[in-house]
């Protein structure tokens, strides 16, 4: 197996993160002025990069965060797998002090360990990382990238995470994101190593407005 060296990245902004509506997989939303901004400023820092392969969910809001890196040539391959988790029928939805609780009932059942629990018409944990194991194995053994850009969603991220780094499930929520939020991870004989956390480089020293969207 390969020695490969792993950017992983949050989406930029959707008009569903700026309103603090629920997204998950059944909402294909795409990028604001601001989110488009921040892919900007990601590729900006970034277009010289070597990366050999971009990975991405099947949904645009990851397409179109990682876009110029495609644009320019570097093969693209799109995974259900990495899709967000489906928050059933939270989804799209402005969230209800009623919503709110029943979202922090199922993280705390999570944080307990109930990784079964899930929002009524939803995805559980142990749902997603079936999906995530699937493309997470190949990925790993494929032979023509040892540099790879992958583009996914927050509560998805750090499943995806967990399972990389051997830790339990339950403790996904150490792992902060934010839009365009990169970790970097490097395999060496079969095992990730992290490299960085939730880094925004790409973002020092900036402010978005709406003039330079």
């Amino acid at each position: 197996m390969k020695s490969k060296k792993i950017f992983l990245i949050r989406h930029g902004q959707t008009e569903y993160n700026k309103k603090g509506m629920v997204q998950g997989s059944g909402i294909d939303a795409p990028l604001n002025a601001k989110g488009r901004w921040q892919a900007e400023q990601f590729w900006e820092h970034y277009k010289d990069y070597p990366f050999e392969k971009v990975y991405t969910s099947a949904l645009i809001r990851t397409h179109q965060t990682v876009a110029r890196f495609i644009e320019k040539g570097i093969p693209h391959v799109e995974f259900e797998g990495l899709n967000e988790i489906n928050w059933g029928t939270k989804e799209g939805k402005v969230t209800t002090t009623e919503d709110h609780d029943d979202y922090m009932k199922v993280t705390k059942a999570w944080q307990n360990g109930e990784l079964h629990v899930m929002i009524e018409g939803g995805e559980s944990p142990l749902d997603l990382k079936k999906k995530q194991e699937i493309v997470l194995d190949f990925i790993k053994n494929e032979e023509e990238a040892e540099h790879i850009l992958i583009c996914m969603h927050g509560r998805a991220m750090r499943i995806l995470l967990c399972i990389m780094l051997e830790c339990p499930i339950s403790e996904m929520d150490r792992f902060e994101h934010d839009n365009t939020a990169l970790y970097i991870l490097n395999l060496k004989d079969g095992k990730f190593e992290l490299e960085a956390s939730c880094n925004m480089e790409h973002l020092a020293g900036k402010e978005y407005s709406e003039n330079n969207a």
